[in-house]
């Protein structure tokens, strides 16, 4: 069974439907390695660690397409098809609204959230291992724990632990 689980790289530190949009106008909402401060532009280089999709005929169009190609892309992850299609003018052609959510609420290895307080999900991206993932993950979980401490000293500035095993697993 376990060999069935996937993409199982995300930490959930809280719920993060209260910073997403119910905008019904909103398609999709989407992490980025790395946001640029605007949500609408499609120069923020996406990620597929976490995202919200309302259900309707422009998604499912994106995601027939998207499958499509990813199940006839050898070698290429499901994320790559997905920018590739997004450069490609996928999300123009199907007239999707699309918002890129800001790292400070879904952060990720490749740029943290500066603050603990409102983040909301913790992407495990530019890792080249599983086993580094999950070695920072753990991490994560225990910086989590001390940063939760009610008797951590809340008048210094809280940072999260270097993912070190992440940033190592490219070093060959």
């Amino acid at each position: 069974m376990l060999n069935q689980l996937q993409d199982t790289d995300v930490l959930w530190l809280r719920d993060p439907f209260a910073i997403l949009t119910l905008n019904e106008t909103v398609d999709l909402q989407i992490s980025v390695d790395q946001f640029n401060g605007k949500p609408w532009s499609q120069k923020n280089p996406i990620n597929t660690g976490f995202y919200m999709v309302r259900s309707n005929n422009k998604t499912i169009a994106l995601f027939d397409e998207w499958y499509g190609q990813r199940n006839n892309s050898t070698g290429k992850k499901e994320q790559d098809v997905l920018i590739e299609l997004m450069k490609k003018g996928a999300f123009n052609r199907l007239r999707l609204r699309v918002r890129f959510l800001d790292t400070n609420y879904f952060s990720g290895f490749c740029r943290d959230s500066r603050d603990a307080n409102v983040v909301s999900t913790v992407h495990a991206n530019c890792c080249k291992s599983i086993r580094a993932k999950v070695i920072d993950l753990v991490t994560v979980i225990h910086d989590w724990k001390r940063f939760k401490d009610p008797s951590r000293n809340k008048t210094i500035e809280y940072r999260w632990s270097n993912h070190s095993a992440c940033k190592n697993s490219w070093i060959s």
